[in-house]
């Protein structure tokens, strides 16, 4: 196959929009934009879509290196505080003129009761307006990494939040909207024209962005198109110029395609699968008075079941990576030698059963998405089958992304055991650490540690590994704090997958391995 590699650090080149070249982008992704709150969903697909609208203090180029974006510099004025200096001159698309006051105020709001970004300021006691383009962000410890999440945390006007009533986020597991939901007002390089939920939604440039623009584009038309072969004859027939995730066993003909290929690479998403730790019964299971799940030789017997080679090969076609660990290699600690992956040993997994009390196995209900991962409910079927040869019934519920976070996400926490995938914004192990193995907290500490794992010995390395300045010691803390986690069981990491984007052959673009789709880098010949 014609795959184009990606690899982080990657020179790409974008070229020069030239106004009689201006096309329309027609592009499909396999689930739906539920919501244009910014706040709403701290999903891959909803913040990348988002990010093409909406902007944040810094940006991340296609190499993903950090950019100045609404903040044109910044500095460390003292350990635990960080100045940064706004643009001047960048207006939303109302037309209002962006000011610290917008900083405070989505400072405020994304760390609301309902939004799913709490922890974008984590850390963060205090947000100070110096004057009306300087911020100074305080903080309750050194931080080195503060802003490397910040490409994601959006700012928003103060005064057309306030205006429209939408001054609070809308919570991603409700159903009561705001103004945000079906409106938007960025500072960003397009503006939503229409948006109908589930259908499509349709940009256009925003003729007053602050950047130069880079693209040749006068109109982005998005389609959610949910089934995989719809999908795949859309892009083969050019009735979409671009799609994603393209199937894998429907890649090789993308790519023999005369007008598309492929562009495949890896991605810094770890899927795993998680389980409820913190319940004293599971709410989907026939064990009663008791939750399997608190006994590691459970967890580990769940661990040995799972064939990840054989997913690997049958589920993914070879497109995908074994992982020990919840981070991918790419990600700063991901790829520690010292961490190996537990055997798949089926024997021993039954022994491990049988040695907790469940020789006869037990019944467990699973949660899995069917339209947001690559292959994911064919992964969990057959980790549903795998875990039947010991023993273990699992009843699975797949279903569309907009209910599967509605149920599983706090504070529904509405599951037992349960698929999901990560790509930690700052390409940080702590943003793992602190997200998904965190003791969780009304802070936001542990927000998507939907099993309620907790280990106050990796929250204290973890607060740690925040603040420490020397990199050497940092690194030291991070694979230790990993060093737990992995003997706990906490969680089962599976595998990185792998980005299957189909293009047109007349779009140039750029494709990220955080798997975000920026229409500023696109071009149409």
């Amino acid at each position: 196959m014609r795959f184009k590699s990606l690899l982080i650090g990657a020179a790409i080149a974008v070229a020069v929009a030239l106004p009689g070249q201006a096309k329309e982008l027609r592009f499909a992704f396999q689930g739906d934009l539920k919501s244009l709150d910014p706040y709403n969903l701290n999903e891959t697909f909803t913040l990348g879509f988002l990010g093409n609208i909406y902007e944040g203090l810094t940006r991340r180029s296609p190499d993903l290196s950090i950019e100045p974006a609404l903040a044109e510099s910044w500095s460390i004025e003292e350990p635990t505080r960080w100045r940064f200096n706004l643009r001047k001159g960048v207006k939303f698309q109302d037309g209002t003129e962006l000011t610290a006051d917008d900083v405070l105020f989505s400072a405020d709001r994304v760390r609301a009761d309902g939004s799913d970004l709490k922890t974008r300021l984590a850390g963060v006691v205090d947000v100070i307006k110096v004057d009306d383009h300087t911020v100074d962000f305080v903080t309750d410890a050194p931080n080195p990494i503060l802003h490397a999440e910040w490409s994601t945390w959006y700012i928003m006007s103060k005064a057309w939040a306030e205006k429209n009533g939408a001054t609070k986020p809308q919570a991603a597991t409700g159903n009561e909207e705001n103004y945000a939901t079906r409106h938007a007002n960025g500072t960003g390089p397009f503006m939503i024209e229409t948006h109908e939920v589930g259908v499509r939604t349709v940009a256009v440039p925003n003729p007053n962005w602050w950047d130069k623009a880079t693209h040749n584009l006068t109109k982005v038309t998005f389609t959610q198109i949910a089934a995989d072969p719809t999908r795949v004859a859309a892009l083969l027939s050019g009735e979409v110029d671009m799609a994603y995730p393209i199937p894998l066993q429907d890649q090789a003909r993308v790519d023999a395609n005369p007008g598309t290929r492929v562009l495949a690479g890896p991605e810094l998403r770890t899927i795993f699968l998680g389980m409820d730790q913190f319940r004293d019964e599971l709410l989907y299971s026939n064990i009663k008075g008791k939750n399997p799940f608190k006994d590691h030789r459970v967890r580990e017997a769940f661990f040995r079941a799972i064939d990840i080679e054989a997913i690997k090969a049958k589920v993914m076609r070879g497109n995908s990576q074994p992982s020990a660990m919840m981070v991918a290699p790419g990600v700063q600690g991901g790829g520690d030698p010292r961490f190996t992956r537990l055997g798949y040993d089926p024997d021993k997994s039954k022994a491990l059963l049988a040695e907790a009390g469940y020789a006869d196995g037990f019944e467990v209900g699973m949660d899995c998405p069917n339209d947001r991962y690559v292959n994911d409910e064919q992964i969990c079927l057959a980790v549903v089958s795998m875990l039947a040869k010991v023993g273990i019934k699992v009843n699975l519920n797949a279903q569309p992304k907009a209910l599967y976070f509605k149920k599983i996400l706090a504070p529904s926490l509405d599951t037992s055991f349960y698929l999901l995938g990560w790509t930690p914004g700052s390409f940080d192990s702590w943003n793992v650490l602190y997200n998904i193995h965190g003791c969780p907290d009304e802070s936001g500490k542990g927000k998507f540690n939907l099993g309620g794992y907790c280990n106050p010995k990796v929250d204290e390395l973890t607060a740690k590994v925040l603040s420490e300045t020397d990199a050497d010691k940092r690194a030291k803390m991070v694979s230790d704090a990993w060093a737990m986690t992995i003997e706990d069981i906490s969680h089962i990491p599976l595998h990185q997958q792998a980005l299957s984007w189909g293009v047109s052959n007349k779009v140039e673009l750029a494709q990220r391995a955080d798997n975000e789709f920026h229409w500023r880098h696109v071009t149409i010949k």
